[in-house]
This record gives structure tokens, C-alpha cells and sequence, in this order.
């Protein structure tokens, strides 16, 4: 199975590494704003009742960086030669960017939330589950629903949304239209992520110019590096 594009051949120009670099600028720009709001608050318009400010814009395009995220991680488990070093790998960078996603968000340990390496890595579960027992809909099932709950215990960033969103776009992958309506219906932000599915369907199923070890991890360690420093940087301009 792969994944369908409502666009024709021509118009799919985005590799896997190129949407890669597409979901870590949209993030760092939501994780800025978060980390510069006192600064971000100038009135610039209004429409359709919402009242738009910097932080509103930023945040808005930030909202792109889950589903895609959420569809690099689909499409990994799909093609990874050991879906158990996969799992591994996201398990350590979760554990890894816990102490940063903490102090980001509240600025001290512990926070109530866990980080999104933990939504992706039960996601990523949940797509082995489908993949391993296909034909054992009642125990694929059940799993399914334990990662489900896990993910509610866990209190991990995006919930059983979160993870439910991972699977929806493996399994609708042939149905590019469907996968996004299912995505912003089961999100509720139709601003921000209702624009990741037309970069979804720009894919073309190559990985891309990001190929070997050193370049793989670099994409793990952003995401607590990243955080750390703008965690480091509010604390330098707005001391707390």
C-alpha cells in the first residue's frame, strides 16, 4: 500500500526529506511564538470574528507540523527495514526530551503533560499492531484500544487524537480525500491543519536527500534541542 495523491505525478514534488524540513521550520515557528507571546500581541486584523495577531498567524502555520509528522512517521513504519529500532529510537528521544518539553512548557520539572515523542511512538506501535496481526481483528483490536488508553495515562501531547490521526493516515492512505477530511475532523483545527494535507498529497514517495546515520539523528535531536534553547532564550528576556 501506498500513498495516493489527489494531484497528478507532475505536481508531486515534495520528497520525504523535504516535508522533514517543511514539519521542523513549522514547528520551530509555533514554538517560537509560544516562547515570545508578550511580544506578539499587536493587533493586525480581523476576520470572519477572529481577531489575528503575530501569534495567532504563527501559531497558525505551526498547526502543519503534527499531521505531517504524524505521515513521515506512517510512512516509516511502512518501509523500515526493523520497526523494533524504530520503536527503540523513538522510545530513547522521548525519554530524552521529556526535561526540555517540561521546562519549555512550565518552566520547571515535573510538567503534566508527556512530550510528542511518546504520541509517536505508541502511533507507531499502533501501526505495527495492523501491519503484525491483520488477521486477528479481535486482538489487533484490543491492543489497539490498550495504546489508546496508554496514551490518555500518559497524558502525552495530542492524546488518543494524537494517536488515533496516526493511524488514520496509514490505513487511508489510498484515500488521499478521506484522510483529510478524517484528519481535520478528528483535530477540530481546520486553519492550521486543514493547509498539511495538500503538502501531504505533493508527496512523492521518495526519501529524499537526507540519507545516513548522522543526518537521521540530527531530525531526533532538534526537537530537544530546539526546545531547550528557546526555553533558555524566555528565560533570558522575560526572567521566568
Amino acid at each position: 500500500m501506498t500513498q495516493r495523491s489527489v494531484f497528478p505525478e507532475r505536481f508531486r514534488v515534495l520528497n520525504g526529506s523535504a516535508l522533514k524540513l517543511l514539519a521542523m521550520a513549522a514547528m520551530l515557528v509555533d514554538h517560537s511564538a509560544i516562547c515570545f507571546r508578550p511580544l506578539l500581541g499587536s493587533y493586525l486584523f480581523t476576520l470572519f470574528d477572529i481577531r489575528f495577531t503575530p501569534y495567532v498567524l504563527l501559531r497558525g502555520f505551526g498547526r502543519i507540523a503534527f499531521p505531517i509528522f504524524c505521515f513521515l512517521l506512517a510512512e516509516g513504519f511502512r518501509h523500515t527495514r526493523s520497526k523494533q529500532r524504530y520503536a527503540l529510537n523513538l522510545f530513547l528521544f522521548a525519554l530524552l526530551s521529556e526535561i526540555p518539553y517540561d521546562l519549555f512548557n512550565c518552566g520547571a520539572l515535573p510538567y503534566e503533560r508527556q512530550n510528542v515523542f511518546f504520541t509517536l511512538l505508541l502511533g507507531g506501535l499502533g501501526i505495527w499492531c495492523l501491519s503484525k496481526f491483520r488477521d486477528m481483528p479481535l486482538g489487533s483490536s484490543l491492543l489497539l484500544i490498550g495504546l489508546a488508553v496508554v496514551a490518555v495515562k500518559l497524558n502525552a501531547d495530542y492524546g488518543w487524537k494524537g494517536f488515533l490521526l496516526i493511524l488514520l493516515l496509514y490505513l487511508l492512505a489510498e484515500q488521499p480525500m478521506v484522510q483529510a477530511f478524517a484528519g481535520i475532523t478528528l483535530l477540530g483545527w481546520p486553519a492550521g491543519v486543514a493547509c498539511a494535507f495538500p503538502f501531504l498529497n505533493l508527496y512523492n514517495g521518495e526519501r529524499g536527500f537526507v540519507r545516513g546515520r548522522a543526518a537521521k539523528y540530527f531530525f531526533y535531536c532538534f526537537y530537544p534541542v530546539h526546545l531547550t534553547i528557546l526555553w533558555l532564550l524566555h528565560r533570558h528576556f522575560f526572567g521566568y
